[in-house]
């Protein structure tokens, strides 16, 4: 592929652009500790995207890319962020158009409460919250089985989507809406495992950290995807920094198929602009269970989300 820029022009180019917006660390590039291809599309925005603080996983997904891009456009725009599916390898959109595609949820997924236990979840799904998962921790088998049954059973006749995080079986077993699963439990299941959690009709929605971990998880076409963390949060301790509300937008632009929901240290004062990114859900923990009227909290949430949606 011709090109009338060397790498290192390319490079600057992309940051001159995009520096403002993402937060360039450099005033100028630097260079990215592994390259793949000889490139010079691909080895120069690499090295942008390293400048602008992308890690090494998520820096060689946009640098391909921006070569893939660049040669379905026959010429590099450094103004133009890839944010086409095919550029990232991905299948056609919409993902539900799959044969292999989990049954579909609502497009916006509106406030979604994650919730240490059945008590909580009941509680929030009451008060009109209409996501809510179930994130029990335990190692105890039988407690588990417990809680996910009391969790289903709470949301009897309140209109609720109940997700239950990580315990994909026993929310089989239980009849739950969905499953939520991280990166590693996804990584985790054998393709016998992912079968039968596809037969079983439950909704899947998994959790992303970047763009290399949004390309794996739409390669199972899922039902949703999680995006995060956007702001710094306490709740876990996070293997990537907070990816900050610019990224945020340029995911739900590459996602656009997918029903979206953004988490991670989003509070009251940050919701405006989350939702601006258009992304249709947003999940969160503290800012329910915290709250001194959860309920009174909740429907103001709900009542932000709907008015963003145009509700």
């Amino acid at each position: 592929m011709s090109t009338p820029f060397d790498s290192g022009a390319i490079a600057q180019a992309i940051v001159a652009a995009h520096g403002l917006r993402f937060g360039a660390i450099t005033s100028a590039p630097v260079s990215a500790p592994n390259f793949s291809s000889d490139d010079p599309v691909y080895r120069g925005a690499k090295r942008a995207c390293s400048a602008l603080g992308f890690i090494e996983i998520d820096a060689e997904c946009l640098a391909h890319a921006w070569r893939a891009q660049t040669q379905r456009l026959s010429s590099f725009d450094a103004a133009l962020w890839p944010d086409a599916p095919e550029d990232f390898g991905m299948r056609p959109f919409p993902p539900t158009a799959r044969d292999d595609a989990f049954p579909p949820c609502p497009a916006r997924l509106g406030l979604y409460a994650v919730l240490p236990d059945a008590r909580w979840v009941g509680r929030m799904a009451r008060a009109g919250v209409p996501t809510v998962q179930l994130r029990f921790k335990s190692d105890d088998g039988d407690a588990v089985e417990r809680e996910v049954q009391a969790a289903v059973d709470a949301v009897q006749g309140t209109g609720a989507l109940l997700f239950i995080n990580d315990h994909w079986r026993v929310a089989i077993a239980a009849g739950a809406y969905g499953i939520h699963l991280g990166q590693e439990d996804l990584d985790a299941l054998s393709a016998e495992d992912l079968g039968q959690l596809r037969a079983s009709g439950l909704r899947l929605g998994v959790s992303t950290h970047g763009y290399a971990e949004m390309v794996r998880a739409d390669k199972v076409s899922p039902s949703y995807i999680a995006m995060g963390a956007v702001y710094p949060t306490t709740l876990k301790k996070m293997a990537t920094a907070p990816q900050g509300v610019a990224r945020l937008d340029a995911y739900a632009r590459l996602l656009r198929g997918y029903p979206q929901v953004g988490i991670g240290g989003i509070d009251a004062v940050r919701l405006p602009e989350v939702l601006a990114t258009g992304v249709g859900s947003v999940a969160v923990v503290r800012a329910l269970v915290a709250a001194d009227d959860p309920e009174a909290t909740a429907a103001q949430w709900i009542a932000a989300i709907d008015a963003a949606a145009g509700e």
